[in-house]
């Protein structure tokens, strides 16, 4: 759901759950939501070395995600690629929490 132009309502603050991961496909692209402790990511949700979706990764709590299909390993916060086969970064996307409400900024870079 549109709040405006740009940002999208990804969900409930309590509907996703402390390390859990979720895709929300938008017109333009599929992106991962994630919560380490309480604070939220958002990045696109296909890995940068092969086609995985990131919301199926593995949630580690020092705020990394590691790719199910080859083991490559993203920062949440920047979406920087720390181990190899990835090379390229993930891209980020500012996550605003509202009165309960999670939602993402589609046109900004976090």
């Amino acid at each position: 759901m549109l709040i405006d132009m740009t940002h999208i309502t990804a969900c409930e603050t309590g509907a996703l759950a402390d390390g859990e991961a979720l895709k929300i496909d938008t017109p333009e692209r599929q992106i991962a939501l994630f919560n380490i402790a309480g604070t939220f990511y958002a990045t696109d949700d296909r890995c940068t070395h092969g086609n995985a979706s990131m919301s199926e990764g593995y949630v580690e709590d020092d705020g990394t995600v590691e790719c199910p299909l080859h083991a490559a390993r993203f920062c949440l916060k920047t979406g920087a690629a720390l181990c190899q086969p990835a090379t390229e970064a993930l891209r980020t996307y500012p996550v605003i929490i509202s009165e309960g409400m999670v939602y993402i900024d589609l046109e900004a870079q976090a």
